[in-house]
């Protein structure tokens, strides 16, 4: 048998409740102090009551008749002298007056230390049993909101976050429970409601390129004798769509690979992925007729190869494919306060600054203002959410000219960042 199996019976003795255990430990506590405080009292008393009568109270006050002869006659006046035998009775007299007083001062010693303690004991029960009244209630009154955020705990689900606790009044330890339970409804509120508008929108851009191709597929075998031209076009549009779902569910992954935040630590350099993507963008550039102006210092850091190239394409991909005939993109990387930074800033058409932080939510685009339809909107979002996973700070600004400013800033180290 084990000390937990012993300890078992006694551990189910004890209250469950908060509220019950320490109403317990108040009066549990109060009992202790009272009854050290009782102890205290009641040995100073004993100690202060005497336990022998004083030195003259054996000849005061009424003797008895003998004892006032034997008085007088041992009296220096008389001169006559004293019998033997009066001397022995008067001796004996005395002897029984010291032992009668020094009986009855102990008799009221005893019985004045009983009355103490007896008075003392039933107030120390009545005390105890109020202290622990008291203690119901003050405990009942301070964890009040601890109740409230209980209840509201248990109605808040997915689609009940709205709730707030609010709590007024001093800002104790409560109150920053509280105010914390709050902010963490608020995230958790904003965390669904992005996945909700994430879900949403990925499954209606994935159905769209499924139903292009069925709406292909589904027109040229609709006509009575498909031509070779016909099957062409239907298979290069099948294609196209084929190559955009591809393109969004490879944005997806990463999407979903960088929010988790498991990341790789590989040494690695920022100009070199920027230089690949441009040259990997070369044919869009030279179609758009676009000048490219590059400063491409070391910018070393650590991170993920995979997700930093990938981030690295897209914004370079965004500020081509948001560019206008004609344009410019000015890229540059390079190190600053001891961290690596990457900037691309690219012309094209106006963006208002209060829309530039909606384009880095997911598929969130500006195709009303620029008329570009082509690519899934998930290229900033991407960048923002890998830019997070390596603890780096990703901004973008409206240019008055027109088109975006957007800078990067990683850590040398973002593990350690992040430690």
């Amino acid at each position: 048998m084990n000390v937990r199996t012993i300890l078992h019976p006694v551990r189910g003795l004890w209250p469950q409740k908060v509220r019950t255990r320490l109403t317990f430990l108040y009066a549990t506590l109060f009992f202790t102090a009272g009854s050290a405080l009782l102890g205290l009292t009641y040995g100073l008393v004993a100690a202060s009551l005497p336990t022998q009568p004083p030195a003259g109270s054996r000849v005061t006050s009424q003797e008895l008749n003998k004892l006032t002869q034997c008085k007088l006659a041992l009296s220096p006046a008389r001169s006559r002298p004293v019998p033997a035998s009066l001397l022995a009775g008067c001796k004996q007299a005395e002897e029984a007056y010291s032992a009668g007083t020094a009986a009855g001062l102990q008799a009221q010693r005893q019985r004045a230390l009983a009355d103490l303690l007896e008075f003392s004991l039933a107030g120390l029960a009545v005390l105890t049993v109020a202290s622990g009244c008291l203690g119901w209630l003050m405990s009942g009154r301070v964890l009040r909101p601890v109740r409230v955020i209980t209840e509201t705990a248990r109605r808040a689900s997915e689609q009940h976050l709205g709730e707030r606790l609010a709590l007024t009044g001093a800002r104790d330890e409560l109150k920053e429970l509280a105010d914390t339970f709050d902010d963490m409804l608020e995230r958790l509120d904003a965390a669904f409601g992005t996945q909700r508008r994430f879900v949403a929108n990925a499954s209606h851009e994935l159905r769209t390129p499924l139903t292009v191709m069925r709406t292909a597929i589904d027109v040229t075998l609709a006509k009575p004798s498909p031509t070779g031209r016909q099957l062409t076009e239907m298979a290069a549009r099948v294609r196209h769509s084929i190559d955009r779902a591809e393109s969004m569910i490879e944005a997806l992954l990463t999407l979903a690979v960088s929010d988790q935040g498991k990341l790789s630590a590989e040494f690695a350099d920022l100009a070199t992925w920027a230089e690949d993507a441009i040259d990997a963008a070369a044919p869009e550039i030279k179609r758009l007729d676009l000048r490219v102006e590059t400063n491409l210092d070391p910018a070393e850091t650590t991170g993920d190869h995979q997700l930093l190239e990938r981030m690295i394409s897209n914004l370079v991909d965004n500020a081509v494919r948001h560019n206008e005939p004609g344009g410019w993109i000015r890229l540059r990387t390079g190190i600053s306060d001891g961290a690596a930074y990457l900037q691309i800033a690219n012309s094209g058409p106006y963006i208002p600054d209060h829309a530039v932080p909606s384009l880095f939510e997911p598929f969130r685009r500006m195709e009303a203002r620029t008329g570009v339809r082509d690519g899934v909107g998930l290229g900033l979002s991407i960048a923002q959410s890998v830019g997070s996973a390596h603890q780096a700070t990703v901004t973008a600004r409206s240019q008055p000219a027109g088109g975006l400013d957007i800078s990067v800033v990683i850590p040398r180290d973002p593990a350690a960042s992040r430690q």
